[in-house]
């Protein structure tokens, strides 16, 4: 039992005990005033009193209750209003999702109407006006969001997705990076905003947006890789076309430190050693990079690395060191069969090509059958089996080629859309 019940009950025991006790004890009380009198009984008196006592006690709190009774009602009217606001907003959303044009507008005309000052309505308003066809009055709506603080971001994603839209890029980027500032670590926002500065041809600002999606985890690390050697080297390139060899050469190196692989950033990064003199540096880093990975791309930039006057024996002998790197690799072989045939070689041209076939089996590669071409067409001037390896080249072009299976995907694949904008 609590103190608090145990309280009422003492209350209540004196009050039954002074009620019995006026009930066993008769008597009147008599006021005389002003030639006013006043004859009652000492229990309707003691009423009285107690009446005036509770009065006195509890008068305010009745006081407060008549007086905050109108406040409290017109609250009471406010929240069933929200509620029905919030309700018709949310069927409005769900109808918007479904794709449902008329039941969109109805409800987004209820939630307009019930909730005066809710932001969300201005989004379900844009979203009614751009499912009924009418972008103009979307863009408005969006616009509007814009200039409310509480909705700024969901307005910029808005008007951004219109621009994608109508194809206005420009503005899409323009409006990305004001998302950006508003959410610096917006998932969406980082991907779509490197999206923009790679079409755009921002490399500096692309890969710093590349960062932050990687630290952010927007975008995961082994996929940020291949994308930072991209962008690494399409920045390399450009600094080297101003003549910034030096900070050319430190990007191209980030795109090998990325991407080790990646034949465009040896090329590029070989060429300008080769420029600043590191001749030597230059052919091992194409070295390393065939051990690793040969390929066509690579055998082209060992090819122009070669001192001015290098005889085609001469690359002949370079080109058996590339093939000791990687012997059982076919572009080792098409490689060296390619300066073979450079240097009239024909016998040792054959052999590479025919090692070459024998391990990429079929369908044969379209560079390994121009390469039989031309070896037929060299050495014997057989023009119909030259020709004959050429078609087989065109078919093999022409064929399908299936995709990796660690491609990487699309950006966008990763955004988190959450509201639908």
């Amino acid at each position: 039992m609590t103190w608090r019940v145990l309280w009422f009950l003492i209350k209540l025991g004196v009050i039954g005990a002074l009620a019995v006790f006026f009930a066993l004890e008769p008597g009147r009380v008599t006021f005389d005033w002003q030639g006013w009198v006043v004859d009652m009984p000492v229990g309707v008196f003691a009423l009285i009193i107690l009446v005036l006592v509770l009065l006195f006690i509890y008068g305010e709190r009745i006081r407060q209750t008549v007086f905050r009774f109108p406040g409290r009602w017109r609250a009471q009217r406010k929240a069933i209003r929200e509620m029905k606001g919030y309700r018709a907003l949310t069927l409005g959303m769900v109808a918007v999702a479904a794709g449902d044009r008329d039941e969109s507008r109805r409800q987004s005309r209820r939630a307009k109407d019930l909730l005066t000052d809710a932001p969300l309505t201005k989004l379900l308003q844009a979203q009614s006006a751009r499912l009924s066809g009418d972008d103009q009055a979307a863009v408005a709506y969006f616009e509007d969001m814009r200039g409310d603080p509480e909705v700024a971001f969901l307005g910029l994603r808005g008007l951004m997705t219109q621009a994608l839209r109508a194809g206005d890029k420009a503005r899409a980027l323009e409006l990305a990076e004001e998302a950006r500032r508003l959410r610096p670590s917006a998932k969406w926002v980082l991907l779509e905003l490197l999206d923009l500065q790679i079409n755009a041809g921002r490399w500096a600002g692309a890969l710093k947006t590349l960062d932050d999606a990687e630290r952010t985890g927007a975008l995961p690390s082994p996929e940020a890789a291949p994308i930072r050697a991209r962008l690494s080297v399409k920045q390399a390139e450009l600094l080297s076309i101003k003549g910034e060899d030096a900070p050319a050469l430190k990007a191209a190196q980030t795109a090998l430190k990325a991407d080790p692989a990646n034949a465009e950033a040896v090329t590029l990064a070989a060429g300008l050693m080769r420029r600043s003199g590191k001749e030597r540096k230059a052919e091992k880093l194409v070295e390393d990079a065939w051990q690793k990975a040969p390929g066509p791309q690579l055998a082209a930039a060992y090819r122009d690395l070669a001192p001015e006057g290098t005889s085609a024996l001469s690359q002949v002998k370079r080109f058996e060191k590339l093939l000791s790197l990687a012997p059982d690799d076919a572009e080792s072989h098409m490689a060296l069969a390619d300066i073979c045939l450079d240097a009239e070689l024909w016998g040792e041209a054959r052999s590479h090509l025919a090692k070459a076939l024998d391990i990429v089996g079929e369908p044969v590669p379209p560079r390994l059958c121009r390469l039989w071409a031309r070896l037929e067409q060299s050495e014997h001037g057989d023009l119909t089996a030259a020709h004959a390896w050429l078609m087989r080249a065109t078919e093999a072009e022409a064929a399908p080629v299936p995709a990796p299976a660690d491609a990487p995907s699309n950006l966008g694949s990763h955004r988190d859309d959450g509201v639908a904008v």
